[in-house]
């Protein structure tokens, strides 16, 4: 199943396609999306357009992106949440089931601990995938959401197809426990 990997920012936006056998991942494909020194409408289609271009390229069957986390700056935040919004149109146009992850949730799957600088996520990036150079940042970062997803997505479905049969036999969820 091939996986593509979004970190989402309005000047550079990060991706990454991995393939993933069994527990075995494969490295495919980053790099990253320049928008233009220009105005907010043209930097998000370029972001929409650059996503359309990749998913018809690396045809994945599911995509992962990184969630917004709160900035110092509001202004900062939500025009990152603007770019993020415009990468999700994208994949979901595309026809992409679309999954996020925190950025602590992406560093304990790939580093194994939720403080780990972005040089630790690309060297581990490195590592995990048998690259013979270090990624980019971004382009780290969009590889290391894939990852996680495909470290984590088998389980979500796992426990999404358990849940009808659940509920079919009177199982409910109580205050987060399953209670019969």
């Amino acid at each position: 199943m091939k996986i593509i990997g979004i970190d989402p920012g309005l000047r550079v936006t990060g991706f990454g396609v991995i393939e993933q056998n069994g527990q075995h991942l494969s490295y495919l494909a980053s790099g990253v999306i320049k928008t233009p020194n220009a105005d907010l409408p043209q930097r998000l289609g370029t972001i929409f357009d650059g996503i359309a271009v990749l998913l018809g390229q690396h045809t994945p069957m599911q995509a992962a992106i990184e969630k917004v986390f709160v900035n110092v700056n509001p202004q900062s935040t939500l025009l990152l949440g603007q770019a993020r919004g415009a990468a999700i149109c994208a994949l979901v146009a595309g026809g992409m089931p679309v999954y996020e992850y925190t950025a602590l949730q992406l560093k304990k799957a790939v580093v194994g601990h939720g403080r780990a600088s972005k040089e630790q996520v690309q060297q581990m990036v490195a590592r995990l995938l048998r690259l013979n150079s270090l990624p980019g940042t971004d382009a780290a970062d969009a590889l290391g959401v894939a990852i996680c997803h495909a470290h984590s997505g088998s389980a979500l479905n796992t426990l999404g197809n358990l849940a009808p049969a659940l509920m079919q036999k009177g199982y409910r969820m109580r205050r987060g426990r399953l209670v019969g």
